[in-house]
């Protein structure tokens, strides 16, 4: 958890999980062994210089360097060097100057980490940079004025100001030497800097009436090989004699400044006294042995000894200065001191966020998966130093530390790109210094798609409906399928399935269009063939595996009126026609016959009524619309024709209404004794027909008559037996069952009620009868 003190301290709350303190490591990842690689390499050496095989240092396969994404950090964010993944060579990326690299400080040493992946590891490595000798000595100063008294004691030493040398180490300057001479030689001491200085040493008194001015040649000398040189000249100035050198207030200043002090501001201010008077108590201040580093920040005033900055101070550069102060007085006598700056760090930079592995798309229902890499850092020290790193709250992402401040930010768990397809993760680095200072980096994550859904139809039945008649390819209706996926997996394609019914021709009856789910009717339909049929079609997605879900499609075929009323009865099929005999002592609504017709339609189209258009006389004969029924209008009297003609229309209710006619013949008989003769009207008029078809229909009728003959025969005995002959006005009905051979046609509306005809010749012990095409009504007496 987070540290407490350090939080109540800042006056803090203590973040949220998603905050980790880089000095308190919740959690490490998988590290590469304990060991740390150390690797050099000679400065200046060319670019593409081979500095190690990386996989063999770490026992790693030949290609596993790229398998696992292997990839150098260094610290200072540059690429100093270049890892060829498929050799595992580590090579210089550029040419190392170690001077500008690591400037004085030895050995040079530039620290870096391997980062991979799968698992994520961190191996941490230093390279080394060998110097080489490619720079001189130099000296600040050209020449240098040294004024000594003439009575000078012999032994004194003099410190001369040191030679510069970019170069570290041997190649460093090793070596003082002065041109031969009788009165100085040189001593190299040591400081606790372990830096040489030379000093000169008086070796013989000086007599200035013998000889006023010395002129000698300084030489500094590296250890390179071949050693490089630089020289200086010392003048030595022979002055009469001062008793008094200057005498500082203080031989070491200690001095705090704080970073952001303004340039032109006044440091230190160093002061020395000298007890002589007139000239020789005159006193001017400079910097001695100073570095040009030091020459370039700060500048002393040679009167006041005020020490101004002349740039701006940078902690993380340099953190202290030494500056050693000369006060010489008007008799070239001198004193020294040392001030010693240190320099104060202010919250004066941000923190830095370095990454070095960023991916900006995840696959969704993956598990835990690194996004990002990266490190932080801030330049300045202590409190101002210490960081803070999180990300916003309720996001699936998490934000694990690593070792050197490394973090990563990985995913929690598995993303739905469905429910969400994009993220916004902020990372925020707060220092802990006043006044906070902060940095963001805002990184969008695109969740990548996966073929997990499966096209899902708007309805899982559809029902459809189709007029019959249609015109082939017609356009009947369309199924739709969306996938919440996205591009190729997202694109569906439709096919209709093999139908459950094999005997359904479903390829001849329908097709889709595999884009848009159109269904189209391949050939005109008929209601009375096919009322209705159902079929599956599925939805396929173009993923990898494809996906794929089934509708059920219900189609109705809609009946239209394209069937004309068929009359059953009477028969129309060019043959005798059918006639009615009706007794003329028939009371009104005697029922004379009935129509009888079907629809092969359905619905209104097959509701028939009918419609009686002609008859011989008007108003004797009726209709009913709704059954057909044919009945008598009015009482028949003997002044009404024998034979009738009536025209009947059977009309359907469909639109337009279709219509068929049916011709009825009605005879009127005194009694059904009378023998029936067709109407000759009524007759078909004879075809031609050929000489063997004449003598059939001869032989027919012969035998007919000769069979007629024979009943009537046999009839008119009987009646000659009977003991009464009561002919009366009709004919007897005989109460009791009747046979139960009936016709009774139904459907369509057409009739009402059942009606039984017989004809029949009867034989017994007691009477006989003749029963003659007698409608026999329920409600009627005989």
């Amino acid at each position: 958890m987070c540290s407490e003190e350090a939080m109540e301290a800042r006056g803090l709350r203590c973040p949220r999980q998603r905050q980790v303190l880089f000095l308190f490591l919740f959690w490490r990842v998988s590290l590469a062994g304990s060991g740390f690689g150390q690797y050099s390499v000679t400065e200046e050496t060319e670019r593409g210089s081979f500095v190690v095989n990386l996989a063999k240092d770490l026992g790693l396969g030949d290609q596993e360097l790229v398998a696992r994404g292997a990839r150098v950090v260094f610290d200072d964010n540059k690429q100093h060097l270049l890892l060829d993944s498929h050799t595992g060579d580590l090579l210089t990326n550029e040419i190392l100057d170690r001077e500008k690299l690591c400037g004085s400080t030895d050995p040079c040493i530039l620290y870096f980490q391997i980062l991979m992946d799968n698992p994520f590891q961190i191996y941490r490595a230093e390279l080394r940079i060998r110097d080489i000798n490619d720079h001189s000595p130099v000296f600040q100063d050209k020449e240098t004025v040294l004024k000594i008294v003439e009575n000078t004691a012999e032994g004194t030493t003099f410190r001369l100001e040191r030679a510069q040398d970019s170069d570290g180490g041997l190649n460093g300057i090793q070596n003082y030497t002065i041109n031969p001479n009788s009165f100085f030689h040189i001593k190299i001491s040591d400081s606790d800097e372990d830096m040489l200085y030379p000093e000169l040493v008086l070796d013989k008194a000086l007599d200035r009436e013998k000889q006023q001015e010395l002129s000698l040649t300084l030489t500094a000398l590296d250890g390179g090989s071949p050693p490089r040189s630089g020289t200086s000249t010392i003048r030595i100035v022979v002055v009469d004699v001062n008793d008094n050198a200057p005498q500082f207030s203080q031989a070491i200043y200690q001095i705090q400044a704080p970073e952001n002090s303004l340039i032109g501001s006044i440091i230190a201010k160093v002061s020395a006294g000298d007890v002589d008077s007139g000239v020789y108590a005159d006193i001017s201040y400079s910097f001695f042995d100073a570095s040009e580093d030091i020459r370039k920040t700060f500048q002393i005033n040679p009167f006041s000894g005020e020490i101004i900055l002349r740039v701006l101070l940078d902690y993380e550069l340099v953190k202290s200065y030494k500056i050693n102060i000369q006060a010489v007085d008007g008799g070239g006598l001198s004193a020294r001191c040392t001030v010693l700056v240190q320099v104060l760090d202010t919250n004066d930079n941000p923190p830095e966020l370095i990454m070095s592995s960023l991916s900006k798309h995840v696959p969704e229902n993956s598990p835990e998966m690194i996004l990002a890499v990266f490190r932080i850092k801030d330049r300045d020290s202590g409190e101002n130093g210490k960081m803070i790193c999180y990300i916003q709250d309720n996001l699936p992402f998490l934000l694990r530390p690593s070792e050197d401040n490394f973090y990563i930010l990985m995913t929690e768990g598995e993303l739905d790109r469905e429910s969400q397809a994009e993220y916004n993760i902020t990372i925020t680095v707060t220092d802990l210094g006043t006044p906070r200072l902060k940095i963001q980096h805002n990184i969008t994550v695109l969740v990548s798609d996966v073929n997990d859904n499966a096209p899902a139809f708007t309805q899982t039945s559809y029902t459809l409906f189709i007029q019959e008649n249609n015109s082939p390819a017609l356009h009947f209706g369309s199924v739709s399928a969306t996938d919440r996926d996205a591009g190729a997996n997202a694109q569906v394609t439709y096919s209709l399935l093999p139908p459950q019914d094999p005997n359904l021709p479903l390829d001849s009856l329908v097709s889709i269009n595999a884009d848009n789910g159109h269904l189209f009717a391949l050939r005109a339909l008929d209601f009375e063939a096919l009322q209705a049929f159902e079929f599956r079609v599925g939805a396929t997605d173009r993923g990898a595996p494809a996906l794929s879900s089934q509708a059920l499609v219900r189609v109705q075929v809609l009946d239209a009126n394209d069937n004309a009323p068929f009359v059953l009865y009477p028969l129309q099929n060019g043959s005798a026609p059918c006639t009615e005999l009706v007794p003329r002592a028939a009371e009104p609504g005697y029922l004379v016959s009935k129509v009888v017709a079907v629809d092969a339609d359905s619905g209104q189209n097959a509701w028939l009524s009918y419609q009686l258009l002609k008859a011989t006389e008007p108003g004797l004969f009726g209709v009913w619309a709704h059954n057909g029924e044919v009945r008598t209008a009015r009482p028949l009297s003997e002044r009404d024709a024998a034979k009738h003609r009536l025209l009947l229309l059977v009309r359907d209710n469909g639109e337009p209404p279709l219509s068929a006619s049916v011709t009825l013949h009605v005879l009127l008989v005194d009694g059904f004794s009378q023998p029936y003769l067709p109407l000759p009207e009524a007759a078909a008029e004879a075809a031609p027909a050929d000489p063997l078809t004449v003598y059939l229909v001869i032989a027919l009728a012969s035998v007919s008559s000769l069979f007629l003959f024979s009943v009537l025969a046999f009839i008119a005995v009987r009646l000659c037996r009977r003991s009464r002959a009561g002919w009366g006005g009709g004919v007897s009905v005989p109460e009791g069952h009747f046979p139960g051979h009936l016709v009774d046609v139904t459907g369509t509306g057409t009739l009402s009620q059942s009606y039984q005809y017989e004809v029949c010749l009867t034989g017994g012990s007691g009477t006989s009868e003749f029963k003659f095409l007698k409608p026999i009504l329920p409600s009627m007496g005989p």
